[in-house]
Parts: C-alpha cells; structure tokens; sequence
C-alpha cells in the first residue's frame, strides 16, 4: 500500500511540474521575450519610407565607361584651320629678340585633345604661326577692350586718365601677357545729349530747364528764381552749351 501511495504523489508532482513549465512558457509568449513574432519580422524586412532597398547582388557583367574631359578643350573648333585657332588652344616658343613691326614665324603646339588642318595634311598637332613682331600692349585700340571709369570727369583741364584693364581679342596674336593694365583718358558717358541740352536751353532756358537736365539743380534754380539771371544768363548758357564748355555734372560726355 505505501508502494501505491508513493506512485501516485510521484505522478501528482510530475502534473505540477508539467503545469508549471506550460504556464511560464505561455506566459513567454505572450510578452514576447525569447522570441521575435511574425509581425516583427515582416516590419523589419520592410525599407524605411524614403530610403531606397539595398542589394547585395552584382550582376554578372559590368562595364565601367570612363570619359575624360580636357579644360578648355570645347573653346576650341573641331578640325579647324591651325594659324585661326585662338591662343588659349596653342602654345607657342615666343622670344623677345625679334624686331618690332617685322613679321616673325613661331613653332606652336595645339593643346591636348585640340586638332587643327593645314594646307598639306588634316589632324595637325604642330604647326608654324606666322605674326606681328609687338607686345600686347602695343597693339592699336581696335584689337582690344578695356573696362570703362564712370568716377573721373571728362570735361577738365588738363584731361585725366584713369586706370584700365584691358584684354586682347581672341582672334589677336601678340607677345607677353593678354590682359595688361593701361592709362586711358576719361571718354564715358552717361546718356546726356548735346541736341537735348542746346535745344532747352534756347527754349526754356530762362527757367533752368537746360541746367536741370544735365544734373545741375543748383544753377537751375538760381536760373529759375532769377528769370534767367534777366536773360542775360541764358544767352551764356546757350554759348556754353553750343560749345561744349558746359556738360553733365556727373562728369560724363555727350552722346
């Protein structure tokens, strides 16, 4: 009988321990701890909004095409005649020893990726330019342009000259540096006529209308107030005007 006793506490325990093991691993999966769920997985294999999917695949044939660019190449015409091509697509062997104003040959070479023709064969590299014997900045004013002043007065005495900047023409081929500072005298203008001024002045000068118009306020309500200085002082002004003498007071020429 106490064989039988021990049996059955034996089997009562084992359902306890089996009860136990279902409960705790129940509640395991209802936290989620120890394992990841179905839904997790789909959320994690999904790509983040705005975020483009990665992958790890090559393919199986990949050609890597590699395109060199030349600076300053596309300045240049293609297959051009060489002694037209501008100077920034050659290089020439220039020396200072020949004689001013004569005509000089130099050996030049296109830049890389530059082709030229010549008389005798196409896809020329090297060609022989022949030019003037003269520094850039002797050349005349018509080969170059240079920046303009609007701060010095033209109409003075003597004239003043300022300060330029100027840069040869690109189809110009010269000795030294293509862009060079120069003197040059005072010559802007700022849209003032000379027809303009002289025609309002015989007309309304008495009221300082030709005075107003070059930019003159004080002396066109001196004018203004003094009915023309009793007209005495809008017959000067109609003879200084017409000659010239008086301009814009900016400084400017006439047009």
């Amino acid at each position: 009988g106490s064989i039988t006793t021990d049996k059955m506490g034996l089997v009562y325990m084992l359902k306890r321990y089996v009860r136990t093991v279902l409960l705790v691993s129940y509640l395991c999966v209802l936290s989620g701890f120890g394992s990841q769920s179905l839904e997790t997985v789909e959320r994690n294999s999904l790509p983040v909004k705005g975020q483009m999917p990665s992958y790890t695949s090559t393919p199986a044939h990949q050609t890597a095409v590699q395109v060199t660019e030349i600076p300053g190449a596309e300045m240049c015409p293609c297959n051009a005649q060489c002694t037209v091509l501008p100077p920034a697509c050659m290089k020439c062997k220039t020396n200072y020893s020949c004689v001013y104003g004569k005509q000089v040959a130099f050996d030049c070479e296109v830049n890389p990726g530059v082709q030229c023709t010549d008389e005798k064969k196409p896809n020329q590299t090297r060609f022989t330019l022949n030019m003037t014997c003269q520094f850039c900045w002797q050349l005349p004013p018509s080969e170059y342009v240079c920046t303009n002043s609007t701060n010095c007065m033209t109409v003075s005495c003597p004239l003043k000259r300022y300060n330029a900047t100027c840069t040869v023409l690109d189809h110009v081929h010269c000795i030294g540096n293509r862009v060079f500072p120069k003197m040059l005298p005072c010559n802007w203008t700022g849209g003032y006529k000379w027809s303009t001024a002289l025609a309002l002045s015989i007309t309304l000068g008495g009221f300082g209308a030709d005075r107003f118009y070059l930019g003159q306020w004080r002396e066109g309500l001196g004018k203004l107030f003094s009915f023309g200085g009793l007209g005495i002082w809008t017959l000067i002004d109609v003879l200084l005007i017409g000659v010239g003498y008086v301009g814009p007071a900016d400084g400017s020429l006439y047009i």
